[in-house]
């Protein structure tokens, strides 16, 4: 349920859910990865005694 309502509102949630059906996986896969996907940012956040917070990804570093 908390995946279905991700995939929705949040916008890193909706591009994860979004790329997952572009790769060719129908809802109900995608679904479920984005739930593997929640439940290990979950276990990461209990494993190291942080709490969530969101922040946007770091720039890109041009190598060369």
């Amino acid at each position: 349920m908390s995946s279905m309502v991700a995939a929705r509102c949040c916008p890193t949630s909706k591009a994860f859910y979004e790329r997952k059906k572009a790769e060719g996986k129908n809802h109900k896969q995608a679904i479920i990865a984005l739930a593997r996907r929640r439940l290990n940012v979950l276990w990461a956040l209990i494993r190291d005694g942080r709490t969530f917070k969101i922040t946007p990804p770091p720039p890109p570093v041009a190598l060369g």
